[in-house]
């Protein structure tokens, strides 16, 4: 009897070891079948990532070339900036301290008074304090006494 016991329970064992089998090729199959599917797929996908790839850096290098001729623009009309303010500041400075001294001394040699109403800028001087103008009211809307407490 225990032979027979031993020969069920070797069949049982077979017969499980066999449905593992197949269920594992089973699924080894499927796994085949996905792994050439993704690669169906991936390659194309690949190829097109490769081709985007060189697209955005045929780009950067169109903007890295843009950009490296924007700083030489900047560069340039920085120096003619310069050039510009050199040649020709100093002079229009002094034409138009001529101007102003010009208009001074006609003002002065035909001795005409300041219009009623209208501030000269003078301001008078006591004991080291300037005083404000009459109208204007002081520095910053304070009295001329000093700052408030």
């Amino acid at each position: 009897m225990a032979g027979i016991l031993v020969a069920v329970f070797w069949a049982i064992l077979v017969s499980f070891l066999a449905v593992v089998l197949v269920r594992l090729a089973q699924t080894l199959r499927a796994t085949t079948k996905l792994v050439a599917d993704v690669t169906e797929q991936a390659v194309p996908l690949l190829a097109d990532a490769s081709a985007t790839v060189r697209s955005a850096q045929t780009q950067l290098d169109r903007v890295d070339a843009i950009a490296t001729d924007v700083q030489e623009v900047t560069s340039n009309a920085s120096a003619l900036s310069t050039t510009v303010a050199s040649t020709f500041g100093g002079p229009l400075v002094k034409i138009a301290a001529f101007g102003y001294g010009v208009r001074q001394a006609i003002g002065r040699r035909s001795g005409a008074e300041p219009e009623p109403g209208r501030r000269t800028g003078r301001r008078t001087v006591v004991v080291g304090r300037t005083l404000p103008p009459v109208r204007g009211g002081g520095r910053n809307g304070r009295n001329s006494r000093g700052p408030k407490d």
